[in-house]
């Protein structure tokens, strides 16, 4: 019998996908322990993500203990792993998507538009803040960290008139009566997806990761949304987003830059044969917003 070691986060959505994980797993025969790993990200929750810099805050640590044999395979949410992965890794499988849209979580139930004046929203996501600005540029928007049964705590508690949060994340912890509003922003690469990665040369459980786990068609709009990232080489600190589905046979993608006080926002739409791969898509995208005028904005984009 196959046994594995999962590296995961211990927070409680982390620990929900390594079990849904594990489950799976164990469906086809194999014998599975979670080993808890804590990443940088986890260590520093008085700091805004963008203030910390650098690429990989949540993964860093679990890919270490990948390339150094403590664990045979990572489970990550896609939009927390960065465009280049620790040499001798790789991404091998990718989840059906969940709801990949952003959620507003407000007391009283009011939504984006009800909001009063100068609400307080929370969130620490640069992409989140830029475009919540654009729509409603009154607000007041502050730094929001800690897993999600605290920024819902802290909602609770007055701190926030709203919160913004993924409503993949809501959905997993059964946790979805919390959102008011579905917004219509332009959702973070990866998110709803479930990224599965383990050492490149690892065959056996490449092989048994993708057949228990992984999703054809999501993997086609990772691969389009990870080139579009790669391609504008962003991270945390700037205010950028793609979003990518397939329609019949073509890959349509959405992507945006902008400033962080949301005054300039770059669009684009790209589209092209799933055939051809949603890399190719994704490069595409990217290429028409740097025609746009996207490096500028990436060379000087403020953080929070």
């Amino acid at each position: 019998m196959t046994s594995l070691v999962i590296g995961t986060r211990g927070s409680a959505l982390a620990l929900w996908q390594a079990e849904h994980t594990k489950a799976k797993l164990e469906a086809q025969g194999c014998t599975v322990r979670l080993e808890i790993v804590k990443t940088q990200g986890d260590k520093i929750l008085d700091v805004p993500l963008a203030q910390i810099g650098g690429k990989g805050l949540f993964v860093k640590e679990i890919e270490e203990a990948l390339a150094s044999f403590r664990c045979d395979l990572a489970v990550h949410s896609m939009k927390d792993v960065p465009a280049d992965l620790m040499p001798g890794l790789a991404l091998v499988a990718f989840s059906a998507r969940e709801d990949p849209r952003d959620v507003l979580c407000a007391r009283d139930g009011l939504t984006l538009a009800t909001l009063p004046k100068g609400a307080h929203v929370g969130t620490s996501s640069v992409r989140r803040v830029a475009q919540l600005k654009a729509q409603r540029s009154d607000l007041k928007i502050s730094p929001l960290r800690g897993n999600v049964d605290t920024r819902l705590r802290k909602l609770a508690a007055g701190e926030y008139d709203a919160i913004v949060l993924a409503a993949a994340g809501l959905i997993r912890l059964g946790r979805e009566a919390a959102i008011t509003e579905r917004l219509e922003l332009v959702p973070a690469i990866g998110q709803g997806i479930l990224a599965f990665e383990t050492r490149a040369d690892d065959a056996a459980t490449i092989e048994l990761v993708r057949r228990a786990l992984h999703d054809e068609e999501t993997a086609v709009c990772a691969d389009a949304e990870r080139a579009f990232l790669a391609r504008l080489e962003g991270g945390c600190q700037t205010p950028m987003a793609c979003h990518a589905k397939i329609v019949g046979d073509t890959v349509d993608a959405e992507g945006l830059v902008a400033t962080l006080d949301g005054s300039l926002i770059l669009r684009a739409h790209w589209s092209g044969p799933r055939s051809g791969g949603g890399a190719a898509v994704g490069r595409a995208l990217a290429e028409e917003l740097v025609r746009q005028g996207a490096a500028e904005i990436l060379g000087t984009s403020p953080t929070m």
